[in-house]
Protein backbone atom coordinates (compact mmCIF):
# COMPACT_ATOMS: atom_id res chain seq x y z
CA UNK A 1 0.00 0.00 0.00
CA UNK A 2 2.85 2.32 1.11
CA UNK A 3 4.70 2.06 -2.27
CA UNK A 4 1.19 2.06 -4.39
CA UNK A 5 0.69 5.62 -2.96
CA UNK A 6 4.05 6.75 -3.40
CA UNK A 7 3.86 6.17 -6.75
CA UNK A 8 0.90 7.92 -7.29
CA UNK A 9 2.53 11.01 -5.90
CA UNK A 10 5.71 11.02 -8.11
CA UNK A 11 2.85 10.87 -11.03
CA UNK A 12 1.01 13.70 -9.63
CA UNK A 13 3.89 15.96 -9.20
CA UNK A 14 5.63 15.57 -12.87
CA UNK A 15 2.41 15.64 -13.97
CA UNK A 16 2.65 18.70 -16.77
CA UNK A 17 -0.33 20.87 -18.10
CA UNK A 18 -0.22 21.35 -22.40
CA UNK A 19 1.89 24.42 -22.93
CA UNK A 20 -0.44 26.24 -24.88
CA UNK A 21 -1.21 30.10 -24.47
CA UNK A 22 -3.78 29.47 -21.65
CA UNK A 23 -1.21 27.03 -19.82
CA UNK A 24 1.14 30.05 -19.83
CA UNK A 25 -1.28 33.00 -18.35
CA UNK A 26 -3.15 30.03 -16.07
CA UNK A 27 -0.52 27.33 -15.59
CA UNK A 28 -0.10 26.22 -11.63
CA UNK A 29 3.39 25.50 -10.70
CA UNK A 30 4.68 23.00 -7.42
CA UNK A 31 8.13 23.84 -6.77
CA UNK A 32 9.98 21.28 -5.05
CA UNK A 33 14.08 21.00 -4.87
CA UNK A 34 15.36 17.81 -6.34
CA UNK A 35 17.55 16.18 -3.92
CA UNK A 36 19.70 14.23 -6.63
CA UNK A 37 20.92 15.50 -10.42
CA UNK A 38 21.96 18.88 -11.51
CA UNK A 39 20.42 22.00 -9.53
CA UNK A 40 18.97 24.79 -11.56
CA UNK A 41 20.60 28.11 -10.54
CA UNK A 42 19.45 31.46 -11.78
CA UNK A 43 21.75 34.16 -11.88
CA UNK A 44 21.48 38.57 -13.01
CA UNK A 45 24.83 39.82 -14.16
CA UNK A 46 24.24 43.08 -12.55
CA UNK A 47 22.06 43.96 -10.21
CA UNK A 48 20.99 47.30 -11.23
CA UNK A 49 20.49 48.61 -14.73
CA UNK A 50 20.56 52.31 -15.08
CA UNK A 51 18.69 53.51 -18.00
CA UNK A 52 16.19 56.75 -18.85
CA UNK A 53 13.16 57.42 -21.01
CA UNK A 54 12.62 56.25 -24.37
CA UNK A 55 15.85 54.18 -24.24
CA UNK A 56 15.95 50.29 -24.71
CA UNK A 57 17.59 48.29 -22.01
CA UNK A 58 18.27 44.72 -20.82
CA UNK A 59 17.50 42.93 -17.62
CA UNK A 60 20.46 40.38 -17.70
CA UNK A 61 19.49 37.05 -16.40
CA UNK A 62 21.37 33.40 -17.43
CA UNK A 63 20.49 30.01 -15.81
CA UNK A 64 22.91 27.12 -15.30
CA UNK A 65 23.03 23.65 -13.76
CA UNK A 66 25.36 23.80 -10.90
CA UNK A 67 27.06 19.95 -11.76
CA UNK A 68 26.69 20.19 -15.44
CA UNK A 69 28.34 22.34 -18.45
CA UNK A 70 25.26 22.44 -20.28
CA UNK A 71 22.02 25.17 -19.81
CA UNK A 72 19.32 22.23 -19.83
CA UNK A 73 18.73 18.75 -18.73
CA UNK A 74 16.59 18.24 -21.87
CA UNK A 75 13.82 16.33 -20.34
CA UNK A 76 11.61 19.30 -19.75
CA UNK A 77 10.71 22.25 -21.48
CA UNK A 78 12.78 25.53 -19.75
CA UNK A 79 9.89 28.35 -18.34
CA UNK A 80 10.74 31.95 -18.67
CA UNK A 81 8.64 33.91 -16.78
CA UNK A 82 9.56 38.05 -15.81
CA UNK A 83 7.41 39.64 -13.15
CA UNK A 84 7.73 43.53 -11.94
CA UNK A 85 7.63 43.63 -8.46
CA UNK A 86 5.29 45.95 -5.92
CA UNK A 87 7.37 48.00 -3.88
CA UNK A 88 6.17 46.11 -0.57
CA UNK A 89 7.03 42.77 -2.49
CA UNK A 90 3.25 41.45 -1.44
CA UNK A 91 2.16 41.63 -5.25
CA UNK A 92 3.80 40.59 -8.34
CA UNK A 93 2.63 42.18 -12.36
CA UNK A 94 2.93 40.06 -15.37
CA UNK A 95 5.56 41.47 -17.41
CA UNK A 96 6.33 38.26 -19.76
CA UNK A 97 6.84 34.49 -20.79
CA UNK A 98 8.32 31.90 -22.74
CA UNK A 99 7.27 28.24 -22.99
CA UNK A 100 9.23 26.54 -26.23
CA UNK A 101 8.14 28.88 -29.04
CA UNK A 102 5.17 30.37 -27.18
CA UNK A 103 5.89 34.17 -25.73
CA UNK A 104 3.33 36.12 -24.32
CA UNK A 105 3.68 39.55 -23.11
CA UNK A 106 1.22 41.98 -20.50
CA UNK A 107 -0.54 45.37 -20.20
CA UNK A 108 1.60 48.31 -21.54
CA UNK A 109 5.05 45.68 -22.03
CA UNK A 110 3.18 44.29 -24.87
CA UNK A 111 4.78 44.71 -27.98
CA UNK A 112 7.78 46.19 -26.10
CA UNK A 113 9.38 42.98 -24.62
CA UNK A 114 11.04 40.16 -25.84
CA UNK A 115 14.17 37.39 -25.09
CA UNK A 116 17.39 38.05 -25.88
CA UNK A 117 18.38 34.64 -26.12
CA UNK A 118 22.48 35.09 -27.50
CA UNK A 119 22.76 31.57 -25.66
CA UNK A 120 20.44 28.39 -24.82
CA UNK A 121 20.73 29.81 -21.30
CA UNK A 122 20.40 33.33 -21.61
CA UNK A 123 16.72 34.34 -20.41
CA UNK A 124 17.43 38.33 -20.32
CA UNK A 125 14.57 40.48 -21.22
CA UNK A 126 14.48 43.09 -23.51
CA UNK A 127 12.64 46.38 -22.72
CA UNK A 128 12.48 49.02 -26.08
CA UNK A 129 11.09 52.53 -25.38
CA UNK A 130 11.48 52.72 -21.83
CA UNK A 131 8.85 54.80 -19.79
CA UNK A 132 8.44 56.30 -16.72
CA UNK A 133 6.69 53.29 -15.32
CA UNK A 134 9.10 50.92 -16.34
CA UNK A 135 11.02 52.21 -13.43
CA UNK A 136 11.09 49.26 -10.87
CA UNK A 137 12.14 45.98 -9.47
CA UNK A 138 11.91 42.36 -11.85
CA UNK A 139 11.98 39.44 -11.19
CA UNK A 140 13.46 36.45 -13.62
CA UNK A 141 12.07 33.24 -12.63
CA UNK A 142 13.33 29.46 -15.04
CA UNK A 143 11.75 26.51 -14.19
CA UNK A 144 12.57 23.14 -15.32
CA UNK A 145 11.01 20.45 -14.50
CA UNK A 146 11.12 20.13 -10.97
CA UNK A 147 13.14 23.00 -10.39
CA UNK A 148 13.22 26.46 -10.35
CA UNK A 149 14.83 29.54 -9.70
CA UNK A 150 15.01 33.32 -9.38
CA UNK A 151 17.06 36.64 -9.70
CA UNK A 152 15.93 40.21 -9.45
CA UNK A 153 17.18 42.87 -11.23
CA UNK A 154 16.56 47.17 -10.09
CA UNK A 155 15.88 49.01 -13.45
CA UNK A 156 16.88 52.86 -12.18
CA UNK A 157 16.45 55.80 -14.45
CA UNK A 158 18.22 59.17 -15.09
CA UNK A 159 16.33 61.68 -13.68
CA UNK A 160 14.93 64.63 -11.40
CA UNK A 161 12.29 64.10 -8.37
CA UNK A 162 10.21 67.38 -7.67
CA UNK A 163 7.21 68.53 -5.28
CA UNK A 164 4.03 69.45 -6.79
CA UNK A 165 0.78 70.90 -5.11
CA UNK A 166 -1.86 72.30 -7.30
CA UNK A 167 -3.40 76.05 -7.18
CA UNK A 168 -5.88 74.96 -4.63
CA UNK A 169 -2.26 74.83 -2.24
CA UNK A 170 -0.77 73.03 0.16
CA UNK A 171 -2.14 69.54 0.94
CA UNK A 172 -4.83 69.13 -0.98
CA UNK A 173 -4.34 65.96 -2.67
CA UNK A 174 -5.29 62.28 -1.73
CA UNK A 175 -3.08 59.33 -3.20
CA UNK A 176 -5.57 59.03 -6.32
CA UNK A 177 -5.31 63.17 -6.97
CA UNK A 178 -2.12 63.01 -6.13
CA UNK A 179 -1.29 60.30 -8.75
CA UNK A 180 -2.89 62.35 -11.61
CA UNK A 181 -1.41 65.81 -11.06
CA UNK A 182 2.22 63.56 -11.21
CA UNK A 183 0.55 62.34 -15.00
CA UNK A 184 -0.13 65.58 -15.61
CA UNK A 185 2.52 66.80 -15.46
CA UNK A 186 4.68 64.41 -17.51
CA UNK A 187 5.73 62.78 -14.72
CA UNK A 188 4.82 59.61 -12.45
CA UNK A 189 4.43 59.39 -8.67
CA UNK A 190 7.80 59.19 -7.35
CA UNK A 191 9.01 56.27 -5.01
CA UNK A 192 10.91 56.30 -1.47
CA UNK A 193 14.82 55.45 -3.32
CA UNK A 194 14.02 58.15 -6.01
CA UNK A 195 12.91 60.10 -3.30
CA UNK A 196 16.43 58.94 -1.12
CA UNK A 197 18.21 59.81 -4.13
CA UNK A 198 17.32 63.56 -4.07
CA UNK A 199 17.54 63.59 -0.83
CA UNK A 200 21.18 63.05 -1.14
CA UNK A 201 21.62 65.36 -4.14
CA UNK A 202 20.75 68.20 -1.92
CA UNK A 203 16.57 68.16 -2.10
CA UNK A 204 15.47 69.84 1.24
CA UNK A 205 11.36 70.29 1.03
CA UNK A 206 9.66 71.07 4.24
CA UNK A 207 5.84 70.20 2.50
CA UNK A 208 4.90 66.13 3.14
CA UNK A 209 3.93 64.65 0.44
CA UNK A 210 2.53 61.33 -0.80
CA UNK A 211 5.25 58.46 -2.63
CA UNK A 212 4.49 55.58 -5.12
CA UNK A 213 4.04 53.00 -1.80
CA UNK A 214 1.29 54.92 -0.20
CA UNK A 215 3.63 56.57 2.47
CA UNK A 216 3.91 60.27 3.38
CA UNK A 217 7.35 61.51 3.85
CA UNK A 218 9.49 65.02 2.79
CA UNK A 219 13.27 65.44 2.59
CA UNK A 220 15.33 67.74 5.17
CA UNK A 221 18.93 68.77 4.51
CA UNK A 222 19.23 72.23 6.93
CA UNK A 223 17.00 70.81 10.00
CA UNK A 224 14.69 73.93 11.21
CA UNK A 225 11.93 74.37 13.68
CA UNK A 226 8.99 74.26 11.20
CA UNK A 227 10.40 71.20 9.52
CA UNK A 228 10.92 68.40 12.48
CA UNK A 229 13.32 71.17 14.40
CA UNK A 230 16.28 72.54 14.43
CA UNK A 231 18.17 70.07 16.43
CA UNK A 232 17.00 66.89 14.32
CA UNK A 233 19.57 64.99 12.01
CA UNK A 234 18.85 65.92 8.23
CA UNK A 235 17.08 63.14 6.60
CA UNK A 236 13.80 61.79 4.89
CA UNK A 237 10.96 62.47 7.47
CA UNK A 238 8.44 59.74 7.57
CA UNK A 239 5.02 60.34 9.19
CA UNK A 240 3.82 56.69 7.60
CA UNK A 241 0.93 55.21 5.75
CA UNK A 242 -2.19 57.05 5.75
CA UNK A 243 -6.01 56.78 4.03
CA UNK A 244 -5.34 57.10 0.59
CA UNK A 245 -9.04 58.33 -0.15
CA UNK A 246 -9.49 60.87 2.85
CA UNK A 247 -6.00 62.24 3.92
CA UNK A 248 -4.49 65.03 1.93
CA UNK A 249 -0.94 66.31 1.12
CA UNK A 250 1.34 67.56 -1.44
CA UNK A 251 3.53 64.57 -3.55
CA UNK A 252 6.43 64.30 -4.87
CA UNK A 253 6.76 63.35 -8.96
CA UNK A 254 9.49 62.00 -10.71
CA UNK A 255 10.41 62.59 -14.25
CA UNK A 256 12.97 61.73 -16.83
CA UNK A 257 14.20 62.84 -20.22
CA UNK A 258 12.05 63.61 -22.90
CA UNK A 259 11.84 63.56 -26.81
CA UNK A 260 11.46 67.11 -27.64
CA UNK A 261 12.43 70.74 -27.15
CA UNK A 262 11.76 72.45 -24.36
CA UNK A 263 12.37 76.40 -24.79
CA UNK A 264 11.50 79.94 -23.62
CA UNK A 265 9.35 81.44 -26.54
CA UNK A 266 10.70 85.28 -27.50
CA UNK A 267 7.36 87.08 -27.95
CA UNK A 268 7.31 90.67 -28.78
CA UNK A 269 4.78 91.02 -25.51
CA UNK A 270 3.44 89.62 -22.39
CA UNK A 271 1.14 87.12 -21.89
CA UNK A 272 -1.98 86.73 -20.22
CA UNK A 273 -1.96 82.55 -19.58
CA UNK A 274 -4.62 81.88 -22.92
CA UNK A 275 -2.12 84.22 -24.89
CA UNK A 276 -0.08 82.06 -23.76
CA UNK A 277 -1.63 78.71 -24.87
CA UNK A 278 -2.20 80.21 -28.03
CA UNK A 279 1.37 81.22 -28.91
CA UNK A 280 2.84 78.38 -28.16
CA UNK A 281 0.19 76.23 -30.63
CA UNK A 282 0.84 78.93 -33.45
CA UNK A 283 4.67 78.09 -33.08
CA UNK A 284 3.82 74.28 -33.25
CA UNK A 285 4.41 73.37 -29.64
CA UNK A 286 2.47 73.26 -26.84
CA UNK A 287 3.02 74.91 -23.36
CA UNK A 288 5.59 73.28 -21.45
CA UNK A 289 4.15 71.03 -18.68
CA UNK A 290 6.03 71.19 -15.01
CA UNK A 291 8.00 67.54 -15.43
CA UNK A 292 9.43 69.16 -18.55
CA UNK A 293 10.73 72.39 -17.26
CA UNK A 294 12.22 70.48 -14.27
CA UNK A 295 13.79 67.71 -16.48
CA UNK A 296 15.05 70.44 -18.82
CA UNK A 297 16.98 72.07 -15.50
CA UNK A 298 18.20 69.44 -14.09
CA UNK A 299 19.13 66.86 -16.93
CA UNK A 300 19.88 69.28 -19.69
CA UNK A 301 21.53 72.55 -17.07
CA UNK A 302 18.41 75.11 -18.52
CA UNK A 303 18.73 78.28 -17.34
CA UNK A 304 16.56 81.26 -18.05
CA UNK A 305 15.82 83.97 -15.46
CA UNK A 306 12.71 85.17 -17.31
CA UNK A 307 9.74 83.77 -15.40
CA UNK A 308 6.86 81.62 -17.66
CA UNK A 309 3.66 80.63 -17.45
CA UNK A 310 3.50 76.68 -17.75
CA UNK A 311 0.63 74.27 -18.68
CA UNK A 312 -0.83 74.04 -15.05
CA UNK A 313 -1.24 77.64 -14.63
CA UNK A 314 1.74 77.86 -12.72
CA UNK A 315 4.62 80.85 -13.44
CA UNK A 316 8.15 79.57 -13.10
CA UNK A 317 11.99 79.96 -13.91
CA UNK A 318 15.04 77.55 -14.30
CA UNK A 319 18.34 78.72 -12.75
CA UNK A 320 21.17 76.77 -13.18
CA UNK A 321 23.80 79.15 -12.39
CA UNK A 322 22.62 81.05 -9.37
CA UNK A 323 23.37 85.22 -10.03
CA UNK A 324 21.84 88.16 -8.69
CA UNK A 325 18.35 88.44 -9.27
CA UNK A 326 18.18 85.35 -10.58
CA UNK A 327 18.16 82.54 -7.22
CA UNK A 328 21.46 84.20 -5.90
CA UNK A 329 21.75 81.02 -3.75
CA UNK A 330 20.43 78.11 -5.20
CA UNK A 331 20.01 76.34 -8.34
CA UNK A 332 16.71 75.79 -8.57
CA UNK A 333 12.92 76.20 -10.92
CA UNK A 334 12.06 78.72 -8.98
CA UNK A 335 8.08 79.24 -8.39
CA UNK A 336 6.34 82.58 -8.25
CA UNK A 337 3.11 80.95 -8.38
CA UNK A 338 -0.20 81.10 -9.85
CA UNK A 339 -1.03 84.09 -10.80
CA UNK A 340 -4.80 85.45 -12.49
CA UNK A 341 -5.04 84.53 -15.76
CA UNK A 342 -6.96 86.69 -17.13
CA UNK A 343 -5.31 89.88 -15.92
CA UNK A 344 -0.72 88.74 -15.12
CA UNK A 345 1.30 88.84 -18.02
CA UNK A 346 4.15 86.46 -18.48
CA UNK A 347 6.20 85.10 -20.79
CA UNK A 348 5.56 81.15 -21.87
CA UNK A 349 7.67 78.14 -21.94
CA UNK A 350 6.76 75.81 -24.71
CA UNK A 351 7.75 71.74 -25.25
CA UNK A 352 7.57 70.53 -28.81
CA UNK A 353 7.46 67.27 -29.33
CA UNK A 354 9.93 65.28 -31.64
CA UNK A 355 8.05 62.60 -34.06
Amino acid sequence: MKSLLFLVLISVCWAEPHPDNSSLEHERIIHIQAENGPRLLVVAEQAKILSHRGSNVTLPCKFYHEHTSTAGSGTHKIRVKWTKLTSDYLKEVDVFVAMGHHRKSYGNYQGRVFLRESSENDASLIITNIILEDYGRYKCEVIEGLEDDTAVVALNLEGVVFPYSPRLGRYNLNFHEAQQACLEQDSVIASFDQLYDAWRSGLDWCNAGWLSDGSVQYPITKPREPCGGKNTVPGVRNYGFWDKDKSRYDVFCFTSNFNGRFYYLIHPTKLTYDEAVQACMKDGAQIAKVGQIFAAWKLLGYDRCDAGWLADGSVRYPISRPRKRCSPNEAAVRFVGFPDKKHKLYGVYCFRAYN
